[in-house]
């Protein structure tokens, strides 16, 4: 896992909350809620090719098939 990845994640994390205080603040909190679950959504797919990378580096390190 690299700077930059970390760095995306945080970016996106601040996007989502600043959209999700600007639709909360013009009374739309149900939007806010999406855009929210949106974001999570978002950096668990990008993790999840991380840990595929991670879980074959194991599997390459231990000399599983």
């Amino acid at each position: 896992m690299d700077v930059a990845f970390i760095l995306k994640i945080a970016g996106i994390g601040l996007v989502v909350s600043v959209a999700c205080q600007i639709l909360s603040k013009s009374g739309r909190d149900e939007q806010a809620t999406f855009v929210s679950i949106a974001g999570i959504i978002v950096v668990l797919v990008m993790l999840v090719s991380e840990l595929k990378e991670l879980f074959s580096l194991i599997r390459s390190v231990f000399g599983l098939s």
